[in-house]
């Protein structure tokens, strides 16, 4: 009995060496998960905000839950692509030198990408109701793929930026990318002050 366990033993050897050495081996290409993007629908932001805007009926709005943050602080969060739009409200109450801190902190937040990202766009952008808005696309592995200011000098400044709740792969996530900026860029183009 012995013998005859041994000798299936060995030719079962044999042959997974025979088959094994037939086919030449070829590593598959690493694969992405597939993103099902929302439908673009969208509804008005609650009016308890100093500012109103149009957002995806597939976001939630949460509030900040940082330590530092302050009143009108939101957060729009995107279950499906486990993405956040962090949005910042100051008042400026007619203060230039306000307004000076708030535009070059939001400059500096957005500079401080420069380390890993190869391109960094800034655009002026005019919404349909006149108001103006200063947008930063940044490309590359970076934590924020854009960035965005409204003011209207006087009384209100809102920033806000865009971030992935996932280790930063911005091949895997270009088609989120692309669907979080045409979403902001539709707040924007609904946004107005109360």
């Amino acid at each position: 009995m012995k013998k005859r366990t041994h000798s299936l033993l060995r030719l079962s050897w044999i042959f997974l060496l025979l088959c094994g050495c037939n086919k030449e081996y070829f590593p598959k290409p690493v694969g992405y998960n597939r993103l099902i993007l929302p439908k673009s629908e969208y509804w008005p932001s609650p009016d308890s905000l100093p500012y109103s805007f149009e957002y995806s009926k597939s976001a939630l709005i949460l509030p900040d839950t940082s330590g530092f943050s302050e009143p009108f602080w939101i957060e729009l969060y995107y279950p499906a692509l486990n993405a956040n739009v962090h949005i910042t409200y100051k008042q400026i109450e007619n203060s230039d030198q306000l307004l000076k801190e708030f535009m070059n902190d939001a400059y500096t937040l957005a500079a401080k990408h420069q380390v890993k990202a190869y391109a960094i766009d800034e655009a002026i952008v005019k919404t349909p109701s006149g108001k103006t808005a200063v947008v930063v696309e940044l490309q590359g592995e970076v934590p924020s793929q854009m960035q965005f200011t409204i003011t209207d000098s006087t009384k209100h400044f809102l920033r806000g930026a865009l971030y992935f709740n996932t280790q930063v792969n911005n091949d895997s996530l270009k088609p989120a990318i692309e669907y979080m900026k045409k979403d902001i860029m539709h707040m924007i183009n609904t946004f107005g002050w109360r």
